[in-house]
């Protein structure tokens, strides 16, 4: 039995650790007999075996043990109460943006929100959006409806749960920047739903207090009110920027956050990094913290990439990157690998 995090070392001002507390919900087991009972009490719910990759930006990595495309709050209750019934790990998957899930797979319950989780609703100046809003899709919503304050979400191809997981952010704004408040499921924790302050979650550069097995089924956005053709023009903008420096394919964005003062971009491109390449994984030519899966690819191939070019930039350049991305599976750990960063 691998008892789940008990805390994450958040980066307060200046670098310092910060330690936040996270309630905590069921033991985590491991192993066919947990899996057993887990698909007992999901019944006709969970899928069995499916390949994570599809769920993913980068389209590749092994399958999940269980999978539920939960439609509602009894959907996440149920997987809750299985749970708690088995303690089998669980895995937010939201629109893998941000995740690479290795060859070996997830041997728990992963779950996707789907559509009933992704609503907008637009109150004034407040935005009430579900867990699986596409962040895109948002920021054109409040530009037709002449706010600003989130245009910025236009060029990020995450969900508005997984945004607020990871403060998401780009273009000189965050999640941080507009979030009121987050309703969010506990799956290891009996199911119970909370609403939680944006200033209790402990959003920082790319990560917060947000536990894995947590899932933030609605945010709430203070915006203002703005003019329309301006925010169109921005969100034109924000995409023209994004295709000419971006690369298109199979990637997760920023593979490592950026070290206070540079860019893991330009410390990959200085350390000869730009178009290395491992198996069927490379460094996009276009933007360094990219990386590219080939079609038919392998996620191992991608994490091996990703410990090539952070001993390079060490060496070359004494800076060792931290990753972005959300790594599961990996290592000794079958469950969700974390690195330092990582907001569980």
């Amino acid at each position: 039995m691998r008892a789940q995090h008990r805390h994450s070392a958040l980066l307060g001002p200046q670098g310092r650790a910060v330690i936040v507390r996270i309630p905590q919900g069921a033991p985590v087991t491991e192993g066919p007999e947990a899996v057993e009972r887990a698909a007992a009490l999901l019944g006709g719910r969970a899928r069995r075996d499916v390949a994570l990759g599809p769920f993913t930006t980068y389209k590749v990595g092994g399958p999940a043990a269980l999978l539920v495309q939960a439609g509602s709050a009894g959907d996440l209750a149920a997987v809750a109460d299985a749970v708690a019934a088995g303690g089998l790990a669980v895995l937010v998957v939201g629109k893998g943006s941000n995740l690479l899930v290795s060859e070996a797979g997830f041997d728990g319950v992963a779950v996707v929100l789907g559509d009933g989780f992704a609503g907008v609703d637009i109150d004034g100046t407040r935005v009430r959006a579900g867990g699986a809003a596409a962040l895109p899709v948002v920021a054109r919503q409040t530009v037709r409806a002449s706010l600003t304050g989130f245009e910025w979400a236009v060029g990020v191809p995450g969900s508005i749960g997984g945004a607020v997981r990871m403060n998401a952010g780009g273009h000189g704004s965050d999640m941080a920047a507009t979030l009121i408040e987050a309703e969010i499921v506990d799956l290891a924790g009996g199911g119970a739903a909370r609403t939680v302050p944006a200033a209790d979650l402990a959003l920082g550069y790319r990560r917060s207090a947000i536990a894995p097995a947590q899932v933030v089924v609605t945010a709430t956005l203070g915006l203002a009110v703005g003019d329309r053709a301006a925010g169109e023009r921005t969100i034109s903008e924000i995409v023209a920027w994004r295709r000419a420096n971006q690369p298109g394919g199979q990637n997760a964005g920023s593979v490592f956050t950026n070290p206070p003062g540079d860019s893991a971009g330009r410390l990959i491109d200085v350390s000869g990094c730009k178009g290395l390449r491992h198996g069927t994984a490379s460094v996009s030519t276009k933007h360094a913290n990219f990386f590219q899966a080939d079609s038919g690819g392998s996620a191992d191939d991608v994490w091996a990439l990703m410990g090539e070019v952070r001993r390079r930039v060490a060496e070359a350049t004494g800076v060792d990157l931290v990753p972005e991305t959300r790594l599961v599976g990996f290592g000794n750990n079958s469950g969700v690998q974390v690195e330092s960063s990582d907001e569980g």
